[in-house]
């Protein structure tokens, strides 16, 4: 049996810190797997994640795509008979894994940053040019341009971007995010 090791355990305390949640309650009844949306794409059921944080598991965690795939629909906290929400872990999880660079070839991630740079160009976000850039960052051009078509066609997909009045706005909101 392996022991959690001193960096382990400064792990686990910086993620129940940052999320605000009561880890160690976890008993792994599971209630919150067996309600998450996500479970047919992730890697580990939430129960997991948890156990993998109280265990000081950080490598395996951070780089797992469950924590980008979860939907923050926050059915696992209402489930929980504990009140643990494991979409604050998570996003605790994510932000760690962004700080330590170790979110590499993740295209959840790629398509998320893809989004926030279009809104921060426009004040909201245009469909094409954000989709256009994520699809060539990720390198996978071809796999669902007849639906881009169909969208386009349908005028679903304006050419244009529409900007808002007041993007100096939406910029000092991202400015103040960064500096927290």
């Amino acid at each position: 049996m392996e022991l959690i090791t001193q960096a382990g355990l400064d792990f686990y305390r910086e993620i129940r810190e940052k999320s605000g949640q009561p880890i160690e309650l976890c008993y792994q009844c599971q209630k919150c797997a067996a309600g998450c949306i996500a479970n047919e794409y992730a890697d580990y059921y939430p129960n997991e994640i948890i156990r993998l944080v109280q265990l000081g598991q950080k490598e395996k965690v951070l780089q797992c795509k469950s924590i980008w795939i979860c939907s923050s629909c926050e059915t696992c906290g209402a489930r929980c008979p504990n009140g643990i929400n494991t979409r604050a872990i998570n996003d605790a999880l994510k932000e760690k894994a962004i700080a330590e660079n170790l979110v590499k070839d993740n295209k959840v991630y790629l398509f998320h940053r893809q989004f926030l740079n279009s809104v921060l160009l426009n004040g909201r976000v245009h469909e094409p040019t954000m989709l256009a850039l994520y699809k060539l960052k990720s390198k996978d051009l071809w796999s669902d341009l007849d639906f881009g078509l169909k969208l386009f066609t349908k005028g679903k997909m304006p050419l244009l971007p529409h900007r808002v009045k007041n993007r100096r706005a939406i910029k000092e909101i991202f400015n103040q995010s960064q500096n927290q």
